[in-house]
């Protein structure tokens, strides 16, 4: 079967005027999926907030309770009495002048960059290279700390941190199409109460608008957002 045909069988699958359960959903995307390798699962929540104003600007961490099925690339940055610590607890990468000097030079190859509060001054200079990809440490999402073990723990074994863009959404990987659907529901879940917790008092109005799953390369299924907030 050709890409398109394939494409073709698998977009019948999807209601376009449905609104299923999270449960189905997660079920659903496994079906569409029309990769060879094993593709991430994305949710895609459109919020009634206007992140212009500071308090509407969401964001924070959850830890998934199976993970995203990626295993992320961490690098510490600290002072020298810290490495052990870091590095005993799983990091990628440990240091800081060279790890500055490379990052200077363009290395952004890794997914979490974790920092004591003591080295902030030195890395304040990589905002505009870090800041734009999303590996800024902050305090807010617990990636500047002292203690970087914790850190480390977390991000390894499934926290995420999460922001809303520009145009109100948030976009998140809850795991991969090889978890089973319980995982992906569980995982959905638990993303999904996050951003409700972090639902600012002065949002006014309709909170979650739409919710979308989608894997990397499937069309997007649309979440029934009522069953959501029960």
């Amino acid at each position: 079967m050709g890409l398109a045909k394939k494409r073709k069988a698998v977009e019948s699958k999807v209601d376009k005027n449905k609104a299923y359960s999270l449960k189905e959903a997660s079920a659903l995307v496994k079906e569409v999926n029309t990769t060879k390798f094993d593709a991430s699962v994305d949710l895609h929540i459109r919020l009634g907030v206007d992140p212009k104003k500071a308090d509407q600007a969401i964001r924070g961490t959850v830890s998934l309770p199976h993970g995203t099925g990626k295993t992320k690339r961490v690098l510490v940055l600290c002072p020298a009495d810290k490495e052990a610590e870091a590095t005993a607890a799983g990091a990628d990468y440990v240091g800081l002048d060279e790890f500055v000097q490379k990052i200077e030079g363009g290395w952004v190859d890794i997914d979490v960059i974790i920092a004591t509060p003591s080295v902030m001054p030195k890395i304040g200079k990589l905002g505009k290279i870090l800041g734009p990809r999303n590996l800024m440490p902050n305090p807010k999402t617990g990636t500047v700390t002292n203690d970087v073990a914790s850190a480390v723990n977390e991000v390894k074994g499934g926290k995420i941190a999460f922001k809303v863009d520009k145009a109100g959404i948030v976009h998140a990987s809850i795991g991969r199409v090889s978890f089973s659907p319980e995982k992906i529901t569980e995982n959905g879940h638990e993303f999904i109460n996050a951003i409700l917790r972090a639902k600012p008092a002065s949002s006014k109005g309709t909170y979650l608008r739409s919710v979308f799953m989608a894997s990397s390369m499937s069309p997007g299924i649309a979440v029934d957002t009522k069953s959501l907030l029960n």
